[in-house]
């Protein structure tokens, strides 16, 4: 019988701990109330290690909650074994693509690198922004983005998983 493969997402902001744990709790959400959970396995991280070991930022974690998420990851610096683990890296932002590219080998790495508002079905932006320095309004509007994002994303990632 042959193994089912497992479609691996890694979200990725600047210090993983506001956007990339939100992703990863909003999409984890998304994929558990299709019960997707044991074929596709979500982590986040941060291009910068500098809140390496840290939780969420308190702000976004009680924001997301909220909105019924519990931000449980722990931050931690991409790494140049995740471009070969992962299927899919998405980041928050401009800045964000332009470093995952930059440590993207072309010839080890095989994730496919892609904004998250590429995914956004009801919103324009261009950006996730960073609410990391604004107030409540901004960690509210990054959960806006997420949320619609994680809907365009969750099909996006249907369409290239093996289901039985």
């Amino acid at each position: 019988m042959e193994e089912k493969k497992t479609y691996r997402v890694l979200f990725v902001c600047l210090g993983n701990i506001c956007r990339s744990p939100s992703a990863e709790a909003v999409f984890r959400g998304a994929v558990e109330r299709v019960g997707l959970e044991d074929c596709i396995e979500i982590d986040s991280a941060g291009i910068s290690g500098y809140h390496a070991g840290e939780s969420a930022d308190d702000r976004m974690s009680r924001h997301a909650a909220r909105r019924g998420y519990r931000l449980t990851s722990i931050s931690r610096p991409v790494t140049t074994q995740d471009f070969d683990r992962f299927d899919l890296i998405v980041g928050m932002d401009d800045s964000n693509i332009r470093d995952l590219t930059r440590k993207a080998s072309r010839e080890e790495g095989r994730a496919e690198i892609r904004r998250m508002t590429d995914f956004c079905t009801q919103y324009d932006d261009t950006e996730v922004p960073d609410p990391y320095y604004g107030g409540a309004a901004g960690f509210e509007r990054v959960l806006d983005l997420l949320e619609d994002a994680c809907r365009g994303l969750l099909d996006y990632v249907r369409s290239r998983i093996d289901r039985p």
